[in-house]
């Protein structure tokens, strides 16, 4: 088809996730054909530098050959077969190589298709947990605790953990009851409290929060170190050790939803690493794959998965599948993911851009519409404001964060803001030249845009 034809298509019958199509229409986004390493080509022939790792998901590039060839090779033998009553090798091979790689006690492996459906998994699977176990005494494990600001996805289960009122708000009365503990980010600390008071207040909520619902909390959820969605909101040093501390004292099944912060993207390859964190549940998507194709993983350890052993008469099963659970595609070229982390030394890679990234970043230090840099390995958020010295926004209407996003693409850098947060999530494997072609482009964009924006 000519473009002009594409064209028409997208904008009368593509509804385009998080977008608002009455502006999608007008602003003739790129409609990508083919991609190549760290690359995306539109129908046009023009390039882009992939700066946000196709949505956080990619991590050793575009049409790598290693996990092309594993999808072709799984491809002569057989695309799915159902994991209900039957097993698949790739699925088995890829759950062996997850329980070797991820933190202590984590053995049962349980596929889905999305984020969204591997943290709602884990919650089904905390709340059952808990029913199987009780006594007929004993209070129901009824209520969950999540962070303020935290996403989880847009399931209705993931939304109930979730605290992004422009996300969620709408569907308040669909949701169950949660409780929200403080972000430990003092960027935005209320009035009448100083950065390090706030976070001290922050430490005692979550204790005071934690011990006063302890009987009826089901599970305690969390992104480990990262909020992304909400902003590249960073814990400080201790936190989620602190976390797990709290929820191990009472019980408590912590919840590691390590979508957007695992495989390589803060550092180590699950963030949980960086604190000594074993979770009782982990989240896996995105990354997975290389970026390839939807998979997800909720990991959980015996204990969990001891409570529903039993007769089938018992009903303790968990009675929760997807129709491409496993899919043998998927697993294919998640197994060429990991072994790629090993061959070509990515969590080195990552070390390296970290610090070329700090350097860089460091330009921003004085700007003067720079309120906040947030950076944790490859995951960035600059935060643009509109008074650096009173941390005023600016108008919501200027969509300021957006236009810098225009301002790469010409330029052939593809970003995606978090609202007036510059979001720069390189694919772990990249190289450092192109790290360097990232922030050129989007610091001269944030020029440009901020220029137009106080002229």
């Amino acid at each position: 088809m000519h473009s002009e034809e594409l064209r028409k298509i997208d904008n009368e019958h593509v509804w385009h996730p998080f977008t608002q199509m009455k502006t999608h229409r007008d602003e003739n986004v790129p409609m990508i054909e083919s991609g190549e390493g760290f690359f995306l080509k539109d129908n046009e022939g023009r390039a882009y530098l992939d700066g946000v790792s196709s949505l956080w998901c990619n991590v050793h590039g575009h049409r790598v050959p290693e996990i092309d060839q594993a999808i072709r090779e799984q491809l002569d033998k057989i695309a799915h077969t159902t994991l209900l009553g039957l097993a698949s090798v790739p699925s088995i091979e890829l759950a062996s190589e997850l329980v070797k790689r991820t933190p202590e006690k984590l053995t049962k492996v349980f596929y889905s298709d999305s984020g969204s459906t591997a943290v709602e998994i884990a919650l089904k699977m905390a709340f059952q947990y808990h029913a199987q176990k009780q006594t007929p005494d004993d209070q129901p494990r009824d209520l969950f605790a999540c962070m303020q600001h935290a996403y989880h996805g847009d399931t209705i289960g993931s939304v109930s953990v979730g605290g992004i009122s422009i996300f969620h708000e709408i569907f308040g009365s669909l949701l169950f009851e949660s409780i929200q503990v403080p972000c430990p980010t003092a960027f935005h600390c209320p009035e009448g409290y100083s950065e390090s008071s706030y976070l001290e207040y922050c430490d005692q909520e979550l204790e005071r929060l934690v011990t006063a619902n302890h009987q009826r909390l089901a599970a305690f959820i969390i992104e480990p170190l990262v909020q992304g969605a909400a902003g590249m909101l960073m814990h400080p040093p201790g936190y989620l050790r602190r976390v797990r501390e709290l929820t191990a004292r009472y019980g408590i099944p912590l919840i590691a939803d390590e979508v957007a912060v695992g495989l390589g993207r803060t550092g180590t390859m699950f963030a949980c690493e960086q604190e000594d964190v074993a979770p009782d549940f982990l989240c896996l998507a995105k990354g997975i794959t290389g970026g390839y194709l939807p998979l997800a993983v909720t990991m959980a350890t015996d204990e969990i998965f001891n409570a529903f052993e039993g007769a089938p008469e018992d009903y303790k099963t968990f009675f929760h599948g997807h129709t491409y659970t496993g899919n043998s595609l998927a697993c294919a070229a998640a197994l060429a993911t990991l072994k790629l982390f090993d061959t070509q030394q990515t969590l080195e890679n990552v070390k390296e851009n970290t610090e070329i990234l700090s350097h860089r970043l460091a330009e921003l230090q004085d700007h003067p519409h720079v309120g906040e840099i947030r950076q944790k390995g490859v995951m960035v958020g600059i935060e643009l404001v509109s008074d650096r010295e009173t941390k005023a926004a600016f108008p919501m209407g200027r969509r300021v964060g957006h236009q810098v996003t225009l301002a790469a693409r010409k330029n052939g850098v593809i970003v995606r803001p978090l609202g007036d947060v510059v979001v720069l999530m390189p694919a772990p494997g990249m190289p450092a030249e192109l790290i360097h072609q990232l922030c050129d482009v989007v610091f001269s964009a944030i020029d440009e845009v901020i220029s137009l924006q106080v002229a």
